[in-house]
């Protein structure tokens, strides 16, 4: 039994660094233990940069003109394969094809596009969703039918970050890492207005992110000394946790948004048993004050950003022990061992119908 692994990103730049232990496999959703579940890996070849229309037809040539066999499709996303997707809908591609939706399904508002939406959700046979809340919104539209969509327990990988733990690094301050979606601007007030020499706040960004020029916007705002900006080039996940793990508290501060934003930091974090901060996202998996490892703001809440972070240095102790609630809460479900089990469980479903 194998399956053919697609992701958007480069798989393997991401195989040759996990060989030297600077990216942690769960960035390959799982697929690195499949082979512990009997299902071999075909890996998709990587060409990036391209145009997109030009991504897809490589893409789909890639996948028609494989030689080695496989018994389905196992993707990070539907972009960049939506023809064969497409060609499955139509009946003309046998082979099932399995992935992960990052949002929630939506109406169009074309009478068109619905129509080809509705037609191209066929060409899926099966699909992981980050959280609950992005089922029961996709639901609402009725293009899937709920017995296809399966929530994933999506999580880091514990062994990676174990390795950076046992370096016993003593922590403080506050960082932020990330790029998507991110309120700069509500984050920098907020530790302004909470301004000591204790709320240090280490910013890692992009200088840009699609539209958004990060630098730009740093230069416009008033930054007190408290805060500094670092813009890494070519930093790899290993040398970013290194940082993190100095910190003694992490901050995730987002745009409103219709898709699990910051996940990729907030997981991090819970396996380096850290406490988090986070823009309340209610398309988020993890609930963090529910389950003690965290406090959740609102979107644009300066005040309720400087009462957080205020809370965490006045409270040592207790926010030590969020993070080793996140901590368990990762062991227990939120972790690449229990996504690569649902994957596999799910692909051998499929390739035996």
């Amino acid at each position: 039994m194998k399956v053919y692994f697609y992701h958007t990103q480069d798989i393997q730049y991401i195989l040759k660094r996990m060989e030297k232990g600077e990216f942690p496999p769960h960035f390959l959703y799982g697929a690195t233990k499949l082979e512990r579940h009997g299902i071999g890996v075909v890996w998709h070849r990587s060409r990036l940069g391209m145009a997109r229309w030009r991504m897809m037809i490589y893409n789909l040539w890639q996948i028609l003109m494989q030689r080695e066999h496989f018994d389905a499709i196992y993707a990070t996303h539907y972009r960049g394969i939506e023809p064969l997707i497409f060609l499955r809908a139509l009946g003309l591609y046998r082979k099932p094809i399995v992935i992960w939706h990052h949002q929630p399904v939506v109406r169009s508002q074309s009478i068109w596009r619905e129509f080809l939406g509705k037609f191209f959700y066929k060409g899926i046979d099966e699909m992981f969703f980050f959280s609950r809340k992005l089922i029961e919104d996709s639901l609402k539209v009725g293009k899937v039918r709920p017995e296809r969509m399966h929530l994933g327990h999506w999580g880091a990988d514990l062994g990676f970050y174990d390795r950076i733990l046992a370096r016993h690094e003593k922590r403080k301050g506050f960082i932020s890492t990330g790029k998507e979606m991110r309120d700069m601007k509500t984050l920098v007030r907020a530790f302004n207005a909470a301004y000591t020499t204790e709320a240090l706040l280490d910013i890692y960004i992009g200088r840009k992110n699609g539209e958004v020029d990060y630098e730009t916007l740093f230069r416009s705002m008033e930054i007190r000394d408290n805060v500094h900006i670092h813009y890494p080039q070519g930093l790899l996940p290993y040398e970013l946790a290194l940082e993190v793990n100095r910190a003694a508290c992490v901050v995730v501060c987002c745009m409103e948004t219709k898709y699990t934003v910051g996940l990729t930091t907030v997981v991090e974090a819970m396996a380096l048993g850290l406490p988090v901060i986070c823009s309340r996202n209610p398309q988020m998996p993890v609930n963090l004050e529910a389950e003690g490892c965290g406090i959740s703001v609102a979107y644009g809440d300066e005040e309720g950003w400087r009462k957080a972070i205020t809370y965490i240095q006045e409270h040592p102790e207790e926010a030590r022990k969020m993070g080793q609630r996140g901590r368990t809460l990762a062991e227990r479900e939120f972790n690449d061992e229990r996504c690569a089990d649902e994957v596999a469980a799910l692909l051998k479903e499929v390739i035996a119908r």
